[in-house]
């Protein structure tokens, strides 16, 4: 078995047991759980000493799951994404079947369609969406690269993935848009 899928394995094994994972996604690091598991939700809050009332991003393995966990996604979506040149997270109206740690008090949630291979591969087995929040202490800088992370982080999860932590290419962070009633696009993070 290749590390990559010993990786998948472990880390579906955590997920599915309510745990969190530390692992690269299309963007930077992140800290992930099962984002329909509320406990698992409010243990990230915590690892990261986040505010709960700010939310965190989902991420889905395509673009039709947002029918499973938005009420109303923008017909046009997939088209919109298509057009995007790198990474983008959403803010949707009308979220569905999260755990209501991940949903804003207004009731909107970010999901970001990923397109990293791990992550899809991930999220794809895992058939729920998987929360992706930056791998810091809330405040601190995001991580560019895995040695970045601090050990507080890297020991307040359940697994840490192998796959890519030698990657010293610096990440960004996602784009961050929501889509307008008349069809603008409203750009919240560039």
């Amino acid at each position: 078995m290749t590390d990559f899928e010993n990786d998948i394995t472990a880390s579906l094994r955590v997920l599915n047991a309510g745990g969190l994972i530390l692992y690269p996604t299309d963007t930077i690091w992140g800290i992930g759980c099962d984002a329909t598991n509320e406990d698992a939700v409010k243990e990230v809050f915590a690892l990261k000493q986040r505010e709960e009332r700010k939310s965190l991003v989902v991420l889905l393995a395509d673009v039709r799951d947002l029918l499973k966990y938005v009420a109303h996604p923008h017909p046009n979506i997939a088209d919109i994404l298509e057009k995007t040149d790198r990474p983008t997270t959403v803010i949707y109206d009308g979220a569905l079947g999260l755990a209501p740690s991940v949903v804003s008090q207004d009731g909107s949630v970010a999901i970001r369609i990923v397109h990293d291979t791990f992550c899809r591969h991930l999220v794809k087995r895992l058939r729920k969406p998987l929360v992706s929040t930056s791998a810091n202490i809330s405040g601190q800088p995001s991580p560019a690269t895995f040695a970045d992370i601090s050990p507080e982080i890297k020991n307040g999860v359940n697994y840490v993935v192998q796959y890519r932590q030698q990657d010293t290419t610096a990440a960004q962070p996602s784009r961050i848009i929501r889509i307008l009633t008349n069809g603008d696009i409203q750009v919240i993070r560039e």
